[in-house]
């Protein structure tokens, strides 16, 4: 949901920044950094789900899952889904930064939050893919039965033998 969060992040600020600053133009060198950043963003998502991450990652957390006891009692309310996990204080910790500096400093600022969305993405589309090839749902939660401690990854359902 990074890219609903983003949007929304730019589309709260932007009229702002704009309206009170001017639209800025964009050169062309800008626009390579931007891409060149988002690059490095992706690959440090694609860092974190490997098994070379040094900083932890996703695939260290989502093998350290642990199974529900009674899966059929308990399962994830809607929004704790990792795949439906837009969070509006994640929108709120974009839109703050990038408005005050966006009205202080630089008004290309409001496009920010862009940067965090190849990063985001990648993890996202391995986690669906990790939850496919395991047979499993994973989300965050807490268990009353199981108490896990919060942020704990859960998974709703007994893993599945992977082929080969």
């Amino acid at each position: 949901m990074i890219f609903a969060e983003a949007g929304c992040a730019v589309a709260i600020t932007a009229p702002v920044v704009f309206g009170v600053r001017g639209v800025p133009t964009i050169s062309s060198e800008l626009w390579l950094t931007f891409l060149v950043l988002g690059g490095v963003t992706a690959a440090f998502g694609v860092l974190a789900c490997s098994r070379w991450s040094w900083l932890g990652g996703e695939k260290r957390d989502f093998e350290t899952a642990v199974p529900l006891a009674n899966a059929k009692a308990v399962l994830p309310a809607p929004k704790e889904a990792l795949r439906r996990s837009f969070y509006g204080g994640f929108v709120a910790l974009l839109v703050v930064p990038c408005l005050v500096v966006g009205l202080i400093w630089e008004p290309l600022v409001v496009f920010w939050p862009f940067v965090f969305v190849p990063d985001r993405a990648v993890k996202g589309v391995y986690a669906a893919s990790w939850e496919r090839r395991h047979g499993v749902l994973l989300w965050r939660g807490h268990v009353e039965e199981q108490p896990l401690g919060k942020g704990q990854f859960l998974y709703s359902s007994e893993r599945l033998p992977t082929p080969g």
